[in-house]
């Protein structure tokens, strides 16, 4: 099951063909940060429980839980940062239901959201794969025993 990077334009089309039927995790932390590693995880334990599981279906309802938490998010860190202006970035950014339910709260909320044209809403690996880019011309080299490093300097 490939539906390319979540919030992409695979997950975008097939979940304008589904409903928001299944249950998905929708963490609610104390703090303001958020992971989207439990939803991910059930979406694969979904297919692998059921490989003929309405893709549409659970397209949808991806885009739904996703966007709830996002949205959770967003209004919390409003709440107490009393902030006015939020920027909506990254591939996600490009997914026409997030960028509906965005504008939504920015009606509510009297917010102003800013976002990206969808050509330039590109997925993070882009960003690395450029940067990577750059570091290899610049003869930066690593072997074989490099491992993921979230916090790395670009």
């Amino acid at each position: 099951m490939d539906f390319g990077y979540p919030g992409g334009p695979k997950v975008d089309k097939l979940a304008k063909e589904g409903t928001a039927n299944i249950e998905l995790p929708i963490v609610h932390m104390d703090n303001l940060d958020f992971s989207f590693s439990g939803i991910k995880t059930a979406i694969i334990n979904l297919n692998h429980k059921d490989p003929n599981i309405n893709k549409a279906d659970l397209c949808a309802s991806f885009e739904k839980a996703a966007t709830t938490m996002l949205i959770n998010n967003v209004k919390k860190a409003v709440s107490e940062k009393q902030m006015k202006k939020i920027v909506l970035a990254g591939g996600v950014s490009a997914n026409s239901y997030i960028r509906q339910e965005f504008e939504n709260l920015a009606k509510k909320e009297d917010l102003k959201i800013y976002y990206p044209e969808l050509i330039l809403c590109t997925d993070n690996a882009a960003m690395i794969a450029a940067s990577g880019y750059y570091n290899y011309i610049a003869g930066k080299r690593s072997d074989f025993k490099l491992n993921a490093e979230p916090s790395l300097k670009l």
